[in-house]
């Protein structure tokens, strides 16, 4: 069956998430792969985002130029939290996710940037994807965290579900104070998310020359600022 367009909206998304990632630094040695911590809110409002990220995760191979590892994190359930080793496929990964369910819970970002900051502090992170929908912590540290992230050269690229408002600063500032991204999509827009996956981890790897070879991504590029001399 063929998918729905993409919604305006979803598309000037699109478009403005990757006009910010043009200014972020890839930084990659070219004889290792980039690292990407995939991180996905897992608590019990999440299994239908949590089976879509399952059908799409793929995207960010797909999209990578080079090499790319890829570790998956998650939080669920009452303080619970687990990462895998970082991964080199999108099969290894489909099988982490796909054995794992949702569990009530409340958010833990702040951990979840921690864990950011020491995979950081161990090999060079090059990008951490994040998709939520919800804050119920203090923002305060949380940005904090996410200022301490990008210092050590490691954007946040956030993907928002839907459009809470207490969520929708925190989420927005974290990618900010990180020098990543943030954009939106919803059920309505089920490429989205698939656009926004493949489009991190190909800047990731290879910056706009890698995000130039993604089929369909002149137009997107036409709107990029001129590269940094």
């Amino acid at each position: 069956m063929a998918q729905p367009p993409v919604p305006a909206p979803s598309r000037n998304a699109v478009a403005a998430f990757l006009q910010r990632a043009a200014s972020v630094p890839a930084l990659r040695a070219a004889s290792s792969p980039a690292r990407l911590l995939f991180a996905v809110d897992a608590t019990a409002s999440r299994q239908p985002t949590w089976d879509r990220a399952c059908h799409v995760q793929a995207e960010m191979f797909a999209g990578a130029a080079g090499g790319l590892a890829v570790s998956l994190a998650f939080y669920r359930g009452h303080g619970e939290f687990r990462a895998t080793p970082f991964l080199g496929d999108a099969r290894a990964l489909a099988a982490e996710m796909t054995g794992v369910s949702c569990r009530g819970g409340h958010t833990q970002i702040l951990r979840l940037l921690r864990h950011a900051e020491a995979e950081a502090g161990r090999a060079r992170l090059h990008a951490l994807v994040f998709v939520g929908d919800a804050v119920e912590e203090e923002a305060a540290p949380i940005l904090a965290a996410a200022s301490r992230l990008g210092a050590r050269g490691t954007p946040a690229f956030v993907f928002q579900e839907g459009d809470d408002p207490l969520a929708t600063p925190v989420l927005r500032g974290i990618a900010r104070q990180s020098g990543g991204a943030w954009a939106p999509f919803d059920h309505r827009s089920p490429g989205t998310l698939a656009a926004l996956l493949r489009g991190a981890s190909a800047f990731a790897t290879g910056g706009r020359e890698a995000l130039a070879r993604l089929p369909g991504s002149a137009g997107l590029l036409a709107q990029l600022p001129a590269p940094r001399s």
